[in-house]
Parts: C-alpha cells; sequence; structure tokens
C-alpha cells in the first residue's frame, strides 16, 4: 500500500516512514499536493558473482572466429 504525506510530516516523522518503509511500505512524499519524491525499501543485493562457475557448462568450436563463407558476408552486406 502506499502512502502520501506531505513535506511538513516527513520531516516531522522521518524516523517512523523510515521504520514503515523498512516494513515493505511505499511513502509517497508530496509538496502542495503535488508528488516530487518516493521512499521505497531497497531490494537485497544478490549474492556476488563468482568467476568460474560456468567452467565446463560451455563449448566453443575450434573455429569459432574464422571468417565467414562468402554467401553469409553478402547477406550482411545486403547484395
Amino acid at each position: 500500500m502506499t502512502v502520501s504525506v506531505n513535506v511538513h510530516e516527513a520531516k516531522t516523522h522521518f524516523s517512523k516512514l523510515l521504520t514503515r518503509v523498512q516494513a515493505g511500505e511505499e511513502i509517497i512524499i508530496a509538496k502542495a499536493g503535488r508528488p516530487i519524491a518516493k521512499l521505497i525499501p531497497i531490494q537485497a543485493k544478490s549474492k556476488p558473482r563468482k568467476p568460474g562457475t560456468a567452467k565446463g557448462k560451455l563449448w566453443i568450436a575450434p573455429d569459432f572466429d574464422a571468417p565467414l563463407p562468402e554467401d553469409v558476408l553478402k547477406s550482411f552486406e545486403g547484395e
């Protein structure tokens, strides 16, 4: 549920608003009735990436970087 508060209320009750955001709520801060900011919870970071986890799961052909055949090259050139 999203709640809207004015700037004065946000300044006065900032700690309470942060507690609500921490619980998963979204808070819109408005000035003169117009929304200007949104307080949202920060998403937990995923686990750090570990290099080498795909080792042995991928295969690359020995001729991967060989030149393309002429007919394939021409199809890219639009001829």
